[in-house]
């Protein structure tokens, strides 16, 4: 694993072992930040259940203004910081060991323009932070929510109740990525 492109360009990563985490494949995190690429430069990004911080570093690598990473685990930490140091990117990067749900409540103190959401695999983590997010308004009005996702039927019927738009999905193998603007009207 590697960061892809920008300033931290080639950059290789170290990843975490076992199987609670699996890092988002070159080739969807590729594909991912070519359709992101215009709203990258100078945004806030924030990358929730970050595993690595690979896909926050690349985001400040591309021109992100600032990436907010965030994970529970202690060794998924651990890794992150190893990456920020490797990469050089740590003035751009607010890194917090916490549950999701207490970030979102508390520490995020400005708007989000970028918001990718890649929790473990057969949870409600996607739903449960999306919902924190709107609740909390948390975004800027454009700004795009990603969910990483292998079970994408499951989350699309969680998230109608919830005043969200689908604007793109695209899938890679077992990787589904649903892309998501907030419905501001009413």
């Amino acid at each position: 694993m590697r960061i892809i492109s920008g300033k931290a360009r080639g950059t290789k990563l170290y990843t975490l072992e076992g199987q609670n985490t699996r890092p988002t494949l070159d080739r969807v995190k590729e594909s991912l930040f070519n359709i992101l690429q215009p709203q990258i430069p100078e945004s806030i990004f924030l990358d929730l259940f970050s595993g690595s911080g690979a896909i926050g570093l690349e985001a400040v690598s591309r021109g992100a203004k600032k990436a907010i990473l965030c994970d529970k685990e202690k060794s998924a930490i651990q890794i992150i910081k190893k990456n920020i140091e490797k990469t050089h990117l740590e003035e751009q990067i607010e890194l917090y060991q916490l549950p999701f749900e207490k970030l979102l409540k508390e520490k995020i103190k400005e708007k989000l323009d970028i918001i990718y959401i890649d929790p473990p695999y057969q949870t409600d983590y996607a739903y449960q932070a999306t919902k924190l997010i709107i609740e909390n308004q948390l975004t800027k009005e454009e700004a795009i929510i990603i969910i990483e996702t292998d079970e994408e039927e499951r989350i699309q019927k969680q998230i109608k109740e919830l005043k969200v738009n689908i604007i793109d999905q695209r899938k890679y193998g077992r990787a589904h990525l649903i892309f998501l603007k907030e419905n501001r009207e009413n």
